[in-house]
């Protein structure tokens, strides 16, 4: 059992440490262009325009009781949160290949940097979804807390698969690419932009539980449980317990990985 708890304590004690460099991450991103960090929130608000033009003024509708922009970007907050952080996780070590090269520098803190660098845009997104909300006439409530947790929920889930995909990465640098071609493929699998009823699906038929083996589509629908449905995430206890069971397994799947390849970072980079 301590060895599984190694990597947990190694990140806690490192805290301080994984803050500064998230931070000074998140500020030298985007140097040396005109808008700076600005960037960060332009590619996403451009992407939500995007879709609410396509799907709720040329295809009017909604599948719930609300405006169709705030039942879009509930869905796509999380998503972009995923994306950009497992994006930029998977590239950690290619990135500062030359922390790597040190032996006094502790690497495993690598991919937590990257995903807290990414938690900034996805905590400011988040409080505009609910300042949209309001805009609408929908004040949030005590529901409203879980964003919270949901947030976690992706932090963790991109966690641990960045600690496979970036060691894997340095030895098979296709993979970045395989990984984008999948979000792209993901964001249409994951019940995003369309819902179960409005595609005449039985939420209990075997597509949809198909569909439902995605771990983000628990976290999409618990965006918008506790903005839109009003519904804890206890209330679905098998989906939880699902979740945190995959969760935990590929953290534990991707340290043991990143653990036995590290060695041979340096020399590979």
């Amino acid at each position: 059992m301590g060895k599984w708890l190694k990597l947990p304590g190694e990140l806690y004690h490192n805290k301080k440490l994984i803050w500064s460099l998230a931070k000074n991450d998140f500020k030298t991103k985007y140097a040396g262009s005109y808008l700076g960090i600005v960037w960060a929130f332009i590619q996403p608000v451009v992407t939500v325009l995007v879709y609410w033009f396509v799907f709720g003024v040329v295809r009017q509708g909604s599948p719930k009781a609300v405006p169709f922009v705030l039942w879009l970007i509930t869905g796509l907050v999380p998503w972009f949160f995923f994306q950009e952080a497992l994006t930029q996780g998977t590239g950690c070590l290619m990135e500062y290949s030359y922390l790597v090269k040190k032996i006094v520098f502790n690497i495993n803190v690598l991919p937590v940097i990257k995903i807290i660098s990414s938690l900034f845009v996805h905590l400011f997104f988040a409080a505009f979804t609910l300042f949209l909300f309001c805009c609408y006439g929908y004040f949030p409530d005590i529901y409203a807390l879980q964003l919270l947790y949901y947030s976690i929920c992706v932090f963790m889930l991109t966690l641990a698969l960045s600690y496979t995909t970036c060691a894997v990465t340095v030895f098979f640098r296709d993979l970045k690419q395989i990984i984008a071609i999948g979000l792209q493929v993901g964001i249409w699998m994951t019940p995003i932009m369309w819902d179960f009823v409005d595609m005449n699906i039985n939420p209990y038929s075997r597509i949809a539980r198909l569909l439902k083996i995605n771990p983000m589509y628990y976290i999409v629908a618990g965006y918008r449980n506790a903005l839109i449905d009003k519904q804890w995430f206890w209330e679905h206890p098998w989906q939880t317990a699902y979740f945190w069971l995959v969760t935990v397994v590929l953290f534990v799947f991707g340290a043991r990985l990143f653990r036995k390849l590290k060695v041979h970072f340096a020399d590979v980079l």
